[in-house]
């Protein structure tokens, strides 16, 4: 998928996890980056919740119409992305109890190797100070 935009690799992971969402009443869609590209995609969510002390299966969660407008919403969230290549991209989601609307959020995490930089002399190193001295 390297050739393929981060956007278009997001637009990916949401029609495969379509038919996971579709039902789901809160949960983190979770996007693992290396390279601009996407190694590990996933959902998070509760299958069930506990009301008046008793076990109950998730209700009536996200509609097709609303995963379809998820899926459009993480994509253009990518703008707010910057100049990152390796991280996590961390989707939250819930359906409001009244079922009348939902919400999502976007949270993004920058990764960054230390053992990568061991390599580079401290004169390559921008903004790095040689403190051995």
């Amino acid at each position: 998928m390297s050739e393929i935009s981060l956007a278009r690799q997001v637009d990916f992971v949401f029609r495969q996890l379509e038919h996971e969402l579709t039902g789901a009443l809160a949960g983190t869609v979770l996007i693992i980056v290396r390279n601009d590209t996407i190694g590990k995609f996933g959902i998070k969510h509760h299958p069930i919740h506990i009301q008046e002390d008793e076990v109950q299966a998730e209700g009536a969660g996200l509609t097709k119409e609303q995963v379809d407008r998820f899926r459009v919403l993480a994509v253009d969230a990518l703008k707010m992305k910057r100049n990152w290549t390796h991280g996590e991209i961390l989707y939250d989601f819930s359906v409001r109890s009244n079922r009348k609307g939902w919400s999502a959020s976007v949270l993004y995490e920058s990764n960054y190797n230390m053992s990568t930089w061991n390599y580079v002399p401290y004169s390559k190193r921008n903004g790095l100070v040689d403190y051995s001295s």
